[in-house]
Formats: structure tokens, C-alpha cells, sequence
């Protein structure tokens, strides 16, 4: 029997993918790829030693987890990868990491079909 749940879900990542995109280059080392993501954000909170609350943003792009192939088969992403996302001339470079000990990415859906890849911006280019 088919699990309706999961077919939604499929239609609704290719929803995703076909209006919701923008292309950006994903980057291990030497390795990079051009793929489409979905911009968004992950506010995360963490007490220091003192109790007080500390509040940091990540930039996070969707990608499809079958996307994230740079050359040796489908891999997921690691601290210290990075995303260039391009805006007009300018060009925003992106480190792939969370704070506090946080994973650098989740799934953004129970089937894997896509990743959430939490950054921080670290540079741009003109």
C-alpha cells in the first residue's frame, strides 16, 4: 500500500524545487557544484556561563539530499563547506556551520528528501 504521507511529500519538495529556488554553488575544497536551495533561517539560542541568553541567525539553504553530490556520490554536509549565493554582481560566501555544538544541518522533512544546512555569512565578493 502506498504512503500517501510520503507521496505529499514528494510533490510538495518538487513544489519547492520548481518555485522556490535560487542557484548556488556548494563548495568542499577543490570540489563545487552548482544546485538550487530555497533560502531561510534558523534562529538558534544559547545561555553562556552567566545565564545570559545569546541569540545568532543562520542563513540556511534547502537543497534536495540527492543534490548534494560533489563527484563520489551523495554526501551531507560538513562544517566548513561552503555556499556562494549570488545576488546581481555581488556574491555572499557562506560558511556551512551552527553554534553551540548544534549539527550543521537537519533534515527538513521525516522522508530525508530534504537537507536544512545552517551558516553564517563570512565574506562577499564584488
Amino acid at each position: 500500500m502506498a504512503d500517501l504521507l510520503e507521496q505529499g511529500a514528494t510533490f510538495l519538495e518538487d513544489q519547492r524545487v520548481k518555485h522556490m529556488t535560487r542557484a548556488v554553488v556548494y563548495q568542499r575544497g577543490v570540489e563545487a557544484k552548482e544546485m538550487l536551495a530555497t533560502v531561510g533561517k534558523t534562529e538558534f539560542e544559547q545561555a553562556d556561563d552567566a545565564g545570559l541568553i545569546h541569540r545568532t541567525e543562520s542563513r540556511d539553504f534547502l537543497i534536495r539530499t540527492v543534490d548534494l553530490d560533489l563527484g563520489s556520490g551523495p554526501t551531507l554536509p560538513r562544517a566548513g563547506d561552503q555556499v556562494r549565493e549570488a545576488v546581481g554582481a555581488t556574491v555572499f560566501l557562506y560558511e556551512v556551520n551552527a553554534p553551540g555544538g548544534q549539527p550543521p544541518f537537519r533534515y527538513s522533512d521525516p522522508y530525508r528528501k530534504a537537507l536544512r544546512i545552517h551558516t553564517k555569512h563570512i565574506g562577499t565578493e564584488s
